[in-house]
């Protein structure tokens, strides 16, 4: 993605928005800095989030889950006691 300093988006400021609204989004920074993205109104705003559901009901979580493994680890770290 196009990264422009603050000066270059200001002196080409409507050709930068022209290219982003054909789909070429770009960052505008200051002293190297990102600060903003720039990116067409009709981009998928959710396309960069990750569903954290799509496994619903295919897979299992066990209740211990969080402590799973739990001796073995501590073995590792401490030995036997």
């Amino acid at each position: 993605m196009r990264i422009v300093n603050i000066h270059e988006a200001k002196t080409h400021l409507s050709r930068l928005i022209d290219r982003a609204a054909k789909g070429e989004p770009f960052i505008i920074a200051k002293a190297g800095k990102p600060l903003v993205k720039v990116v067409p109104l009709d981009a998928p705003v959710g396309a960069a989030i990750k569903r954290f559901d799509f496994l619903v009901g295919q897979i299992e979580v066990p209740d211990d889950f969080d402590t799973m493994g739990a001796a073995e680890i501590e073995e590792m770290f401490y030995g036997d006691k």
